[in-house]
């Protein structure tokens, strides 16, 4: 079983993203295996899908307003990729993603950036 690192972002507010993002994981056909705060800003899932499924998890993930990395969106299509070429893989077989969603709010942000002014 194959397990990918996704690190993802958002602006919008967590208590609109994550019910989409839940809804995303379930019409795909995933299941989540674990989920825990890893900070005040950041959650973290572990979640399970078969191959066939990756395609719809994608754009979910998309839809739910979630901004992906590039390595991010180069596992995923690589994952779908694989997904649609049935004689070099089952598409029942499973694939764990562990899952980082952080979320930049407005004042953290501020304080990003005027910390890297002051250092310039």
């Amino acid at each position: 079983m194959q397990t990918l690192q996704i690190q993802s972002y958002s602006y919008q507010d967590r208590n609109r993203v994550l019910p989409v993002l839940m809804n995303a994981i379930t019409r795909s056909g995933g299941w989540v295996l674990d989920r825990k705060s890893l900070s005040d800003l950041t959650l973290g899932f572990r979640v399970e899908i078969e191959l066939s499924g990756m395609l719809d998890l994608y754009s979910g993930i998309i839809s739910s307003g979630l901004e992906l990395t590039r390595s991010a969106h180069k596992s995923l299509t690589e994952m779908c990729m694989y997904s649609h070429h049935p004689r070099l893989v089952d598409p029942a077989q499973t694939v764990v993603i562990e899952m980082e969603v952080s979320f930049i709010e407005d004042e953290n942000l501020n304080a990003i950036l005027m910390t890297g002014a002051s250092a310039a």
